[in-house]
């Protein structure tokens, strides 16, 4: 968590949340690639 002065400090909860969103952004994208496979060979191939 930001403080005024700009530095951070970030709590083991913290690192542990941040590690969560990582990993849910990583599901989330690799499920969005899977179900829409045939778009991304398209535009690929393009």
């Amino acid at each position: 968590m930001a403080t005024e002065e700009g530095t951070e400090t970030a709590s083991p909860l913290d690192n542990v949340m941040e590690d969560i969103r990582r990993e849910l952004v990583r599901r989330v994208a690799a499920n969005d690639r899977d179900s829409n496979r045939d778009i991304y060979d398209a535009l690929e191939n393009e």
